[in-house]
Parts: C-alpha cells; sequence; structure tokens
C-alpha cells in the first residue's frame, strides 16, 4: 500500500503546514490531525467502510440500538471488506450496557477440530501450522458472537439487522480503491483453492476501484440465518458443506466440531492510567499486552518528554518488548492453561519489569517474566440510550485460508496458524482448543462512566496501537482523531506472535512526522531503524463527552474509515 499511505501522509504534512502559515494553533500544537472529529447529539458509528457506517446510523433511526447496529454493520463489512472479515472468521466485542452501567465482554473465537492432533503436525515434519489452506482452519465463531450479542442485548428482528447486507450483496456495492489493492494482493496466493475464484473473482481477476461486486451466495446465507438463526450456521446445510469442502481438501473441520461450538462471556480486564481504566478482554487475546506496556510507561513522565522525542521513542519500544516476551510465554486459551492475568497486569510487575530498561540504551533481548504461574475490521457504534459497542472481527491473514466451501459465499479463516507447535507451551496446538489471537477490542472509563469505546486492527501493531492511542489522549492532550492521525512507532521483534523476540532487538518502524533528529538519536541508542509506509494498522474509536450529552466520532485516515452520526 505504499502510494496510499505516501498520500496520506503527505496529505498531514501539507494540513500541517498549511495551519502553521494561517497561525492556527490547534494544528499547530498537534500538527497530525487529517481531518476534524465527527460530534452528534444522538448517535454515532464509526467503520472501516462509509457504506457500513450509514447502514449503522440508518438501523438506529429506525428503533435499533447500537448491539443491532454493530450486528448489521459487520455483516455488511463481511460483504464489502473480505480482504478483512466475514462469517467464516472469529468476533470480540467488549459492550457498554447503558441499562446495567456494565461492561460486557464476549469471546465468540473458535476452536481447532476434534480430530487433528500435535501429532499429525510432528510426524510430517512441521515447524509451524501452515499459512493457508485446510489445515489452519478453526471454527468460524462470529455467527454465534452475533447471535449472542442479539439475544443478549438486541432490539431489532434479525431480518431487520440482516436486510441492509443482503440487498447489497444481491444487488451489488462499488469495491473501494484499498480494498480492491488487498484483494488484488489475496488472489495468487487463494486462487488455486477450489471455490475461491467462482466468489472473489468475478471475470476471473479481483474486482477494481469502483467496480460493482455482487456476492448472491452470501446472500444466501444471511438468508438462512434469518429464517433458522444461529443453528441454520452450525447445524444442517450449511454446517455439513463446511465440514465436507474442508475434509476433501485434506482437512479436520467436522459437522461434530461446529455443532458444538459456543462462544464465552468473560469479565474484561483493567488497569488504571493515570485516571483512567483502560479495558482489554483476557487471553487466548493479546490485549492484555496493552495493559502492561501502560503500566510500565506509567512511571515516565511522557508528556513532558512529548510525542517527538527520543526518550518517548525508546520507552514505548522497551515496554513494548518487555510485554511481548510475556505475551509469547504465557497467553493461551484459559481453558487450557491459566495465564496468570492478574500478576501480568499488576502495578507490582510492571516495577519489577521497569527495572530491566535502559534509559540510554537499546535491549536486544529480555527474558519473560518469572512467574509464580507454570488484515482484520474494527468497528464501533454508539446509541441514543448511551450504549457503545467496541467490536473486532477477522478471518487472519487478510482473507483468510483459501477455503471457499461451495454456495455460502464466504472463506475460511485461518486462526490454527496461530498454534504453537512446541510441546510444552502454553499455546501448543491441541484438539477443542482456541488459538492465541490477535484481534482484540478496547474501551476506557473514567470515574466509572464510559469515555471512549475503541480499537485499532493490525496483527501485532493492535497492542502498540492501544496504548499508543491511550498515551496521545491522556499524555499528549489530543483529540480523538488527532489521537490517530498521530505518526505511529512499531516494533517487530518476532516471525511468529507467539515466537519469542529475536536477539538481535527486532526493528523499530517509524511513521513519517518523527523529526530527523529523534530518528538519529533513537539510531545512536542502538534501535534499528526501519521507515514503512504500512502495517500501522486501523483506527475507529468514539467518545462520550458526558458534560455536553454528545458524542465525539474518529476514523482512520490511513484507510477508508468513515464516522458519523445524528
Amino acid at each position: 500500500m505504499p502510494f496510499l499511505s505516501i498520500l496520506a501522509r503527505a496529505a498531514v504534512a501539507l494540513l500541517a503546514l498549511t495551519a502553521v502559515a494561517q497561525g492556527g494553533d490547534r494544528i499547530t500544537g498537534a500538527p497530525f490531525v487529517t481531518r476534524s472529529e465527527v460530534i452528534a447529539p444522538s448517535a454515532m458509528a464509526a467503520t472501516s467502510h462509509p457504506l457500513a457506517t450509514q447502514i449503522a446510523l440508518d438501523l438506529m433511526r429506525r428503533g435499533g440500538n447500537a448491539i443491532d447496529a454493530a450486528i448489521a454493520a459487520n455483516a455488511a463489512l463481511g460483504l464489502m471488506e473480505p480482504t478483512g472479515n466475514g462469517i467464516g472468521g472469529d468476533l470480540f466485542a467488549i459492550v457498554w450496557h447503558a441499562e446495567t452501567q456494565k461492561l460486557y465482554g464476549l469471546n465468540a473465537s473458535g476452536r481447532s477440530p476434534q480430530s487433528l492432533t500435535l501429532q499429525y503436525f510432528l510426524d510430517r515434519g512441521y515447524e509451524h501450522v501452515p499459512s493457508h489452506g485446510p489445515l489452519p482452519v478453526s471454527v468460524p465463531g462470529a455467527v454465534d458472537g452475533w447471535f449472542q450479542l442479539y439475544e443478549r442485548f438486541g432490539k431489532l428482528s434479525m431480518k431487520e439487522i440482516l436486510a441492509p447486507a443482503i440487498d447489497y450483496a444481491k444487488n451489488g456495492f462499488p469495491v473501494t480503491e484499498l480494498i480492491a489493492y488487498y484483494w488484488n494482493r489475496s488472489v495468487p496466493i487463494l486462487e488455486k483453492y477450489p471455490g475461491f475464484s467462482d466468489v472473489f473473482m468475478p471475470n476471473g481477476r479481483a474486482p477494481r476501484k469502483g467496480e460493482m461486486f455482487r456476492n448472491p451466495a452470501l446472500a444466501g446465507t444471511y438468508e438462512t440465518l434469518v429464517r433458522k438463526g444461529r443453528d441454520g450456521f452450525y447445524n444442517g446445510k450449511i454446517a455439513r458443506v463446511m465440514a465436507k469442502y474442508v475434509q476433501e481438501q485434506g482437512g479436520f473441520l467436522s459437522e461434530r466440531d461446529l455443532a458444538e461450538h459456543r462462544s464465552e462471556w468473560v469479565e474484561p480486564e483493567s488497569t488504571n492510567y493515570r485516571g483512567y481504566d483502560v479495558w482489554e478482554l483476557p487471553p487466548n487475546g493479546q490485549g492484555i499486552a496493552a495493559l502492561q506496556i501502560l503500566n510500565i510507561l506509567e512511571a515516565y513522565d511522557l508528556a513532558a518528554m512529548g510525542h517527538d522525542s527520543p526518550g518517548y521513542v525508546h520507552l514505548f519500544a522497551e515496554a513494548k518488548k518487555l510485554a511481548f516476551e510475556d505475551r509469547a510465554r504465557y497467553y493461551a486459551d484459559m481453558a487450557f492453561y491459566q495465564t496468570p492475568v492478574d500478576k501480568l497486569i499488576s502495578k507490582k510487575y510492571a516495577a519489577e519489569r521497569r527495572e530491566l530498561i535502559s534509559l540510554d540504551r537499546a535491549a536486544k533481548s529480555y527474558p519473560a517474566g518469572k512467574l509464580d504461574h507454570g488484515d482484520t475490521i474494527y468497528l464501533t457504534v454508539a446509541d441514543r440510550d448511551g450504549n457503545m459497542v467496541s467490536l473486532i472481527q477477522s478471518n487472519y491473514r487478510g482473507m483468510g485460508s483459501g477455503m471457499t466451501p461451495p454456495g455460502l459465499g464466504f472463506i475460511l479463516q485461518d486462526r490454527g496458524e496461530l498454534f504453537s507447535l512446541k510441546a510444552g507451551h502454553p499455546n501448543v496446538f491441541a484438539p477443542g482448543k482456541r488459538p492465541f489471537h490477535t484481534i482484540i477490542p478496547a474501551f476506557i472509563s473514567k470515574d466509572g462512566k464510559p469515555w471512549v469505546s475503541f480499537g485499532l486492527m493490525g496483527g501485532g501493531m493492535q497492542p502498540q496501537g492501544h496504548a499508543q492511542i491511550v498515551i496521545n489522549l491522556v499524555d499528549f492532550g489530543m483529540n480523538l482523531q488527532e489521537a490517530g492521525d498521530a505518526a505511529r512507532i512499531r516494533h517487530d521483534g518476532s516471525s511468529q506472535p507467539t515466537d519469542e523476540i529475536m536477539d538481535d532487538g527486532g526493528s523499530l518502524f517509524l511513521e513519517s512526522g518523527f523529526s530527523a533528529g529523534t530518528v538519529r538519536k533513537l539510531a545512536k541508542m542502538g534501535h534499528r531503524i526501519r521507515s514503512g509506509a504500512g502495517g500501522f494498522g486501523g483506527y475507529q474509536a468514539i467518545m462520550r463527552d458526558h458534560e455536553q450529552g454528545v458524542y465525539i466520532g474518529a476514523s482512520e485516515s490511513r484507510k477508508d474509515g468513515h464516522a458519523a452520526g445524528y
């Protein structure tokens, strides 16, 4: 995506220079803002596609709540942005329920096939689970996630909720530029798998920018969900088609695996960062890594250092390395391994880990902590009653495994790739186990009241991005849009999300916006600096302004993000 990202960053720089020339103090103080925040009195939606945002708002205008709107938007994104999500994938959500004044967490991730074993991989010489094909396929959890959310909090009928996506699937929608770009990149990898080209390569290729795309097979699958509910997906014809197809390709997904799947309601985990409670979901996801990063950094005066300072960037990179060593060592499905979450996100543990950081030298590696115990979419919606939903959904690796069951209109995920094949590792492959997960929703509250529902998609960038958004808002005083537009830091130190950090210290990627002087000083401190045009994630957020009684929305300027309200 170099040409798109370069243009976006050039626009940011031009906007900042223009503001300086015009004496615009607001922009001069935080020169990253690309657009104003969106402010509305009654409802707000922020998604990665303008049409999905409109669907969410239309549904709330017709009497639906934020939960209805989030499901409707996700269904539309599964159609319109198949490069990042779909009902062949998993889902996680955090819901602020206005009536009970409480946060609820939902883990709607699927498990590995019961008939596939670790020994199968070892006998065939695998060092990692393959990235594509039938072997990394795990049970798709998103549909059960929709119905769990709907049955607990929904207001309208599922027919009303899925109607907009069904209409677009039948009649078509124009493909946007960025999605067309990623779609085209996936074709050479996935076209060899049976069924993929039938759905996703009309005219023998990926759709181009502005071309209309239709997916009548997906419309039919959604109509089955309307008629038969979640059981129409996990039992009966659709389940038989999925299982038969995967097994014909040499995989192990079975009708039993699908029939026995259930999502799990979980308690969100939090840490208090300078008076703000930051919420994430517990493992098998990586959300608590963001809390670990924030806990480590809380002891430093980041506001005095400033966003464009070698001190801040250095400390952020080192805190990330420490948190990700624990991520690699301890995060796993807690039904199989009791990840010591309370210890990992405690202030005492953060203080112990912080002692390892040198203020003037980058570490090549850190040990995991010693404990007393063994490409994605994000959307957020808020309604007039005060309900807020933070929802993330993904196939993993863009369009997923390539496994495209006939007549259903979607691709199955390849989340199983994230299992370890090392015996004794907490995330080692096992039958019926949920793999380590990268997708994480987030939420911030203040004094017991909801403040910001947000997410930042993008693999291992996600907890790094979550922490940076919180720091931008709390330490650097940026507004909601500035917090997402500000130049980002990404440290890469592993080839797989569950591998330990490399002993060479990894690479520090910095978006344009950090000064040359800062970059030079970081290099002298031992950081291997890399420039990167992509891989910095996609951000959406909604803030509740209790004093004014309004919602504020922000969307990702690097992608097709769109925030709107009424």
